[in-house]
């Protein structure tokens, strides 16, 4: 009885001490089954997927109390590729002994109370390996609470400082706990992932809001058996998801579906811990990044000996391209870029040493070194300017790329420094340039990676010190390369500085030229996002001060709202507005807005509402301001399925002293997965012009009337009474919102030009020397590649292994010409003689590029890959050949060229996406297997119909198989050649997969020249062009005074009319004399204004081909215009003739008759246009298309576009209705309603489609007073048609 008590005793404090949080007995070893599987695909039935799977035993044995060893033994390693269901694994023994070698070594790690500390190991094994035993052990970092059934922690694991949720079941009867814990990936404040390559892409929290383009989370399951040592884990398993599209991913997606299973095999006390030697510690359980980036994720190939393979692949490179692009080579840069990567400085110096000689040689290695992008690429070129043997061209070339993707790292940006202060930096205007503007950039993406908007000061500070180093000399030039830097760099310590150039805002005054305050205002761009409030108050302070100039003003309106100010602000604007006396201001803010108003992208979701508010307050007032002020346009449009958006943004800054704008500025942006790129900025200064206009115009009203015209010409011819120092243009350009290149174009360079080119330059001009190299013959050939963009996301897998979202965009671009010229007589003293000279020409070259995109989504490592790949293919061929003979002065021109032999692609597109395996052992066995299989007939087994059912777990999948195949030639029997366009494309279309699976299968498409059968055999095609002395010579100032004719003219009456009878007599009474008139001039036998002749010469027979000839005939009634296109022939006798005139009387009248066919008399149509223009009417412009008989093909084509009008006037917002109209015969009305929109009817021979308002994007004039003063401005005719 008492040992029956004693046993109870005994159990119930046993029962008190066992416990379920997680532990290890130090005293015992724990042997495990592992494995860890993981597949990337698009989850669909018969789509091919690639995968790895890691099958081992792990045992765990305690070292002391909180240290344990672990140990991996029967490691198997496996690999996928195929269609899920019809494929296995295969296994892959030469990685598996690999991957064996690194795990069989001893791992240590620390551990207590369900947490993972310190592991070490030693120092030879490789961080895959390492990040693989993670993977292992991230099934012992879980947190188990009996007191609650459902708790949130944020903890640390592999994927790093996540938010996770648990939930407990107890077994009442095994007592066994059950533990779900799910890790939003997504929701991760220190996240084990890394970002490359979209630095200068703006993040977009709204466009996330609306849906992202990757979404991922782990859901782990554990079971745990309470024992006296903790919570003993029994079984584990773990599924991660991660789903992935270029789009938005609830329109289709990529899918990684990673799997891991932990099963308790045994527990037996430890004998004899096992001797370890010595170990260096590796971290905790977080997922590490080192040397990840150095391994591109689409390829795979063994990296030793790296020289000579680099040496040999440009050699063999540049021998490729050397006449035109070799496409099929192309994808070999990227292995290039892999290898340079892995490659010492010295190395490089060896390299250099090696190929400099060579120019081709030289070039291919300066143009792919850039893309090592660390310090490597830095100590190269250091060495360069050192030792100054690259020219300033290829160090600015070099230097740009290298700086802008070199990796933004703190030591980096202390070598990168050093180039502001290097002496060969500053030995030519344009390099200088380029290293100052280049820094700035560097200095941006370092702070968007590395801090934020706490970024230290002491990385922009070079860039600060010029620009007050600047300002002390007063030397513009500096002011302004110095400011466009601090502007690249959008670093917010920068403000105080950009401060102390702007009038109003600095504490002490500010007197600078316009351009430096204008490059001041625009500095501010990017801190416009980084430090948007210090912006606001800034561009406020600007915007308020009337007295400040106009277009310093507007710049600061236009920074302000890129800021994206709230409502408040918005509203504050608006009042201020309402009392603006600078129409150049108020028209521009209020232009502004309300193009923001209309916006659809999501950054402006709330600031167009606001706009919205502002333009109803403001529109009263500044609705109808006249064009002839300054504008800002702001075009967009946004789509939620794909994430995807443009911009387009055109601002023109004036003020009241000049017509000419100060400022032209236009941007695109694209807007993409939560991101916006400002893909490019142009803009243009005209100070210069702007002051020669202001000084030097009389008479210049702005309506570019004839008047208008010769005061602007003569403007022009005084550009050298402008000062020295003032350029008459200016211009950047900006990539990626960043500004790379800007110049001016001052006097000395226009006289330089002047001077090189004019008629009476002799033998000291550049171009005398040009003719001279060019009758010798010349030679020229430029190859660059260039690596467009690489963008990587890595994240960490619950295996251990790296997921990888990869973008590649490369490019080898090459022109080659080969010419040599004769002259005769040959030139003597001075360039006019080639106005004199019969020149005859022959070349031939190559202009083309090929463009290789491909897009990774899988498993990256430095031993194997698996994922799905895009790879995608872009060529664009232009080869020529042919001998030119020209005469100037007798305005005679001569090509000859050579007959199609061989078919030429001129364009080509190619793409597939593929699931892809690679691994290091055996680099030749990758496997890439079409994603679709590569016959619909392959796959036939399943079902056969082209619709079909499957079942995917529970779920019915419908989907379809597209598979249009089209070739359509149009060929030329004359010429014997044919231009073919050929496509084809093969999808499965799943009805849940809109809009991926638009892009996501085999596409074909092509542009093709070839040679086919001709009528006769073709020895060359001779083109000639002849322009005739006439007596109606088109002068400029003959040109103008017709504008002005026209100008004054379009203003008299002229009425339309079809319902009185009287009105149709007379009107055909004036045309039979019209043509009467017409008849007459063709009688009188002119000489054609010119001719044109494309002929197939076949031997001494009579060449075949066509001829043009254009006549203008003036009558005494109308001026008549002719074009006679004739086919030439032994028994041709098609023939094109076009008869236009316009009334004199009437001039705002065109009429058009076109009859084609044998002599013409086949088929027949007239076309008439007409603008009228009444007293208290609105401008409207009329036009009309009659046809009597036309070829059957065009009444096909007629008849199928007929069928789209019904619903595409729909879907553009136009009534319509069915009318009896008149036959054979469409016409239509335009009429200026208002001034900003337009009234437009269309008739069609059944049916009537109409819209009484649509709105354009710009405000054509001032509609009340354009309506009185239109006759005087030939520009506004011209805008009514």
């Amino acid at each position: 009885m008492w040992g029956f008590l004693l046993c109870h005793l005994v159990a119930l404090a046993a029962c008190d001490n066992i416990s379920y949080e997680p532990g290890l007995n130090p005293k015992k070893t724990y042997e495990y089954k592992y494995e860890g599987m993981v597949n990337i695909g698009r989850g669909m039935p018969n789509l091919a997927e690639s995968g790895v799977r890691l099958m081992c035993k792990v045992k765990i044995i305690g070292v002391s109390a909180q240290t344990f060893l672990l140990r991996v033994s029967n490691l198997n390693f496996e690999e996928f590729n195929g269609i899920p269901g019809k494929n296995a694994f295969d296994a892959s023994p030469k990685l598996t002994k690999r991957i064996a070698a690194g795990l069989r070594k001893p791992f240590m790690f620390e551990y207590a109370k369900g947490r993972v500390g310190d592991i070490r190991t030693s120092a030879e094994i490789s961080d895959t390996i390492v990040n693989i035993v993670r993977g292992i052990l991230g099934f012992f970092q879980v947190t188990v609470k009996t007191t609650q059934r459902v708790y949130e922690l944020e903890e640390v694991g592999i994927h790093g400082l996540c938010q996770s949720t648990y939930a407990n079941v107890e077994d009442a009867n095994s007592q066994e706990l059950s533990v779900t814990q799910i890790v939003d990936i997504n929701n991760c404040k220190k996240k084990a992932a890394i970002y490359r390559g979209m630095a200068l892409a703006v993040d977009n929290k709204l466009s996330k809001e609306r849906g992202d383009s990757v979404i991922s989370t782990v859901r782990y399951v554990y079971t745990v058996k309470p024992t006296v040592d903790g919570g003993l884990i029994k079984k584990a398993h773990a599924l991660e998801r991660q789903h992935f599209s270029p789009f938005n991913v609830k329109g289709g997606n990529s899918k990684l579906q990673a799997m891991k299973e932990l099963v308790l095999l045994s527990v037996t006390n430890t004998v004899v811990t096992p001797a370890v030697g010595p170990m260096i510690s590796r971290g905790n359980l977080v997922y590490k990044f080192v040397k990840v980036l150095a391994q591109i994720p689409i390829l795979m190939k063994k990296l030793d000996d790296p020289v000579p393979k680099i040496a040999d692949m440009i050699k063999r490179l540049a021998q490729a391209n050397i006449y035109q692009t070799d496409s099929a080579t192309s994808e070999d840069v990227v292995v290039l870029f892999q290898l340079l990567r892995v490659t010492s400085l010295e190395n490089h110096e060896v390299l250099w040493k090696q190929l400099s000689g060579n120019d081709e040689h030289r070039r291919w290695l300066l143009d792919t070194i850039v893309e090592v992008a660390d310090a490597r690429v830095l100590k190269f070129l250091k060495n360069r300017f050192k030792a100054g043997d690259v020219s300033a061209n290829e160090a600015g070339q070099t230097l740009l790329i290298a700086f802008n993707h070199l990796a933004a790292e703190t030591d980096l940006m202390e070598m990168a420094k050093e180039f502001l202060s290097m002496p060969f930096s500053k030995s030519h205007p344009m390099l200088w340039n380029t290293v100052v503007l280049s820094y700035g950039s560097l200095v941006y993406r370092y702070c968007t990676y590395e801090y934020g908007t706490s970024c230290p000061v002491a990385v922009v500070q070079p860039l600060l010190d010029l620009v007050i180093d600047g300002l002390k000399r007063n030397s513009e030039l500096d002011m302004v390369l110095a400011l466009k830097a601090i502007g690249n760099a959008g670093h917010p310590s920068s403000i105080k500085t950009i401060r102390r150039f702007l009038p109003g805002v600095s504490a002490a005054p500010v007197t600078l030229p316009p351009r430096v305050l204008s490059a001041a205002v625009q500095s501010l761009r990017h801190l416009a996002v980084r430090d948007p409030h210090s912006v606001q108050d800034i561009t406020v302070s600007l915007f308020v001060q009337r007295h400040l100039p106009t277009e310093i003003r507007m710049l600061a309106c236009m920074i302000l709202f890129e800021t994206k100010p709230p409502l408040a602000l918005v509203s504050t604007v608006t009042a201020f507005l309402l009392e603006e006396a600078d129409m150049h201001v108020a028209s521009f803010s209020y232009s502004l807005i309300g193009s923001i108003a209309k916006s659809s992208t999501p950054d402006n979701h709330f600031l167009s509402t606001a706009c919205n508010v502002a333009v109803k307050i403001l529109a009263p007032k500044f609705g109808r301001v006249s064009y002839h002020y300054s504008k800002a346009m702001h075009l967009d449009w946004f789509n939620d399925d794909f994430l995807i958006g443009t911009a387009t943004e055109i601002f023109m800054l004036k003020n009241a002293a000049s017509y000419i704008p100060t400022e032209i500025v236009t941007k695109g942006k694209f807007h993409f997965i939560g991101k916006i790129l400002q893909l490019v900025e142009l803009g243009f200064r005209a100070d210069g012009i702007k002051e020669l206009f202001r000084q030097n115009i009389q008479v210049f009203n702005g309506h570019l009337s004839y008047s208008d015209f010769k005061a602007i010409f003569k403007v022009l011819q005084d550009w050298q009474t402008l000062p020295e120092d003032k350029p008459l243009l200016s211009a950047y350009t900006q990539i990626f919102g960043q500004e790379f290149f800007f110049a001016d174009l001052n006097k000395d360079l226009i006289r330089s030009v002047i001077k090189t080119v004019s008629p009476s330059a002799g033998k000291e001009s550049p171009v005398w020397k040009m003719i001279e190299n060019l009758q010798k013959g010349m030679s020229w050939h430029w190859t660059k590649p260039f690596l467009m963009f690489e963008t990587r996301y890595i994240q960490a897998t619950s295996l251990g292994l790296p997921l990888e979202i990869s973008k590649y965009y490369n490019t080898v671009t090459t022109i080659t010409v080969n010419a040599k010229a004769a002259i005769s007589p040959p030139l003597t003293d001075r360039l006019g003689q080639l106005l004199t000279s019969d020149v005859s020409l022959v070349t031939d070259g190559f202009a083309g590029f090929s463009k290789d995109q491909f897009v990774f989504h899988g498993i990256n490592t430095d031993i194997f890959q698996c994922g799905a790949e895009l790879k995608s293919k872009t060529v664009v061929s232009m080869p020529w050949e042919f001998s030119m003979k020209m005469n100037v002065k007798e305005n005679t021109f001569e090509i000859d060229l050579p007959p199609c032999k061989k078919e030429t692609k001129l364009f080509s597109v190619k793409f597939d996406v593929y699931a892809v395996s690679r691994n290091i052992e055996e680099p030749s066995l990758a496997k890439m297997t079409p994603m679709m299989p590569d016959s619909i007939e392959a796959n036939e087994d399943i079902e056969p119909p082209k619709q079909r059912y499957l079942t995917s777990g529970q779920k019915i999948v419908k989907f379809d198989i597209y598979h249009p195949q089209v070739k359509v030639c149009a060929e030329a029997n004359i010429y014997g050649a044919a231009f073919c366009i050929e496509s084809e494309a093969t999808r499965s279309h799943y009805i849940d997969e809109y809009p991926l699976y638009y892009f996501l299968g085999y596409t074909n498409f092509a542009y093709t020249i070839k040679p086919v059968q001709s009528n006769k055999p073709v020895d060359k095609i001779h083109i000639e062009m002849n322009a005739s002395p006439t007596k109606y010579p088109v002068s400029v100032h003959h040109l103008l005074d017709t504008l002005r004719r026209l100008s004054k003219d379009a203003t008299k009456s002229f009425h339309l009319s079809s319902g009185s009878s009287s009105s149709e007599t007379s009107h055909q009474a004036s045309f039979k004399a019209k043509e009467a008139s017409a008849s007459e001039a063709w009688n009188a036998n002119p000489e054609p204004l010119f001719t044109i002749k494309a002929l197939a010469m076949s031997g001494n027979t009579k060449p075949e081909g066509y001829e043009a000839a254009a006549y203008y005939t003036p009558a005494a009634q109308t001026d008549n215009a002719q074009l006679i296109v004739s086919q030439v022939g032994e028994e041709a006798n098609w023939k094109l003739c076009t008869d236009a005139n316009v009334d004199k009387v009437r001039q705002e009248q065109l009429k058009m008759h076109l009859r084609w066919g044998a002599e013409c008399q086949s088929y027949e149509m007239s076309m008439k246009t007409a603008t009228t223009h009444l007293p208290g009417s609105k401008p409207t412009l009329k036009a009309k298309i009659h046809w009597k008989t036309v070829s059957g093909y065009m009444t096909e084509v007629g008849k199928s576009i007929e069928k789209y009008i019904p619903g595409m006037a729909f879907l553009l917002g136009f009534y319509q209705k069915h009318d009896t109209n008149a036959k054979h015969e469409v016409s239509a009305s335009v009429v200026a309603a208002t001034a900003g929109s337009i009234a437009m009817k269309i008739k069609l021979p059944d049916l009537t489609v109409y819209h009484q308002e649509i709105a354009i994007p710009i405000q054509v004039t001032d509609f009340e007073d354009g309506q009185q003063s239109m006759g005087n401005s030939t520009l506004e005719m011209h805008r009514e048609l």
